[in-house]
């Protein structure tokens, strides 16, 4: 009897996972520093939101004054099974226009795959799951590009539409304002301890595979006009971000942040990733972390793929973890 080949466990091709592999912010925003407040002498379009503060999209006021919302994501595999995998990068890349506050309306594939390694089958997997997120979403995909590439990659470049008179930026969170996250922290450390060990944790994939559409949806029904989406930065990182582009401190109430289930015991068993590392010592030195321990720390810097929606203000479900207050001496305060 012939054996049956082992099942292929795509992190394993991968140096990083999700959106663990993106460069550290820092570096990001030291190579993109001399690219901000720049634009065609003879625009096309009016600008509306742009590279200035890292927002999660761009932002185009076309005739008619309707807002075109345009963003990419893209990352190595977070998962294992490929067709799990396209849906989390789909979902990742279409929250970029969520958290905008827009709706998506068209997105293409962009896939690398390295086909001399990996089978053609799991890309078309890959691809499969990546489609029926988008089609849940009410979004088309009009095709894309592939590149053969040393590992596997895949998100989307996705378009949507945004009124501009409703738009979330993260530049515009107000002192007085209360901090809401609708999805629970923790896919970092947990997606980590499953490429170690092959445990998969079912609520981790679920949470990433989940789309952040009506939470933006409630975002701005409630009137929120400050937010972003968690990614890879962590909580910290995303906060941090926006306390800076906003002038105000962002004051979090530690046991208020929700966490996925065995998240702290994978954190504290040391299944932290590189990117979460990273994300902890960029944002140390303007976040007042004296009240928490270093696991904790390290969690409320998880680097999250397909995370939640932060948001200034109170949107119904979704939980209060901390307020945003006149600017102090630290961008961001753990209590």
């Amino acid at each position: 009897m012939t054996a049956l080949a082992p099942p292929v466990r795509l992190t394993q091709f991968a140096h990083g996972g999700g959106c663990a592999c993106k460069i550290p912010p820092g570096e990001l925003e030291a190579v993109v520093a001399g690219l901000t407040h720049t634009g065609p002498v003879d625009p096309a379009a009016e600008l509306v939101v742009g590279l200035d503060d890292g927002d999660d999209a761009a932002v185009v006021r076309i005739a008619g004054g309707q807002g075109l919302v345009l963003t990419t994501d893209f990352f190595t595999p977070v998962v294992d099974d490929a067709f799990t995998f396209g849906r989390i990068a789909a979902a990742n890349a279409l929250s970029d226009v969520y958290a905008m506050g827009g709706t998506p309306v068209v997105a293409v594939n962009l896939l690398g795959w390295p086909r001399d390694v990996l089978p053609m089958e799991l890309a078309a997997e890959v691809l499969r799951g990546g489609l029926e997120v988008a089609q849940a979403a009410g979004c088309h995909v009009g095709g894309g590009h592939s590149i053969d590439s040393p590992e596997p990659t895949y998100g989307m470049a996705v378009t949507g539409l945004v009124d501009p008179a409703t738009l979330i930026r993260n530049d515009a969170a107000t002192a007085g304002t209360p901090i809401s996250l609708t999805k629970a922290l923790g896919v970092g450390t947990l997606n980590n301890r499953m490429k170690a060990t092959g445990e998969v944790s079912a609520e981790a994939v679920d949470s990433m595979s989940r789309l952040n559409a009506a939470a933006s949806v409630a975002a701005v029904a409630a009137g929120v006009r400050a937010g972003t989406d968690v990614t890879g930065f962590g909580l910290l990182g995303h906060l941090y971000k926006m306390a800076r582009a906003s002038g105000v401190t962002a004051v979090v109430e530690a046991a208020a942040v929700p966490y996925l289930s065995g998240a702290r015991q994978s954190a504290a068993d040391g299944y932290v990733s590189g990117g979460t590392r990273r994300n902890l010592a960029w944002v140390t030195p303007f976040t007042d972390l004296s009240a928490v321990d270093e696991v904790e720390a390290l969690l409320l810097a998880d680097a999250q793929t397909s995370g939640g929606l932060l948001l200034g203000g109170e949107v119904s479900g979704a939980p209060v973890i901390g307020e945003f207050v006149a600017e102090q001496e630290f961008a961001v305060v753990v209590r």
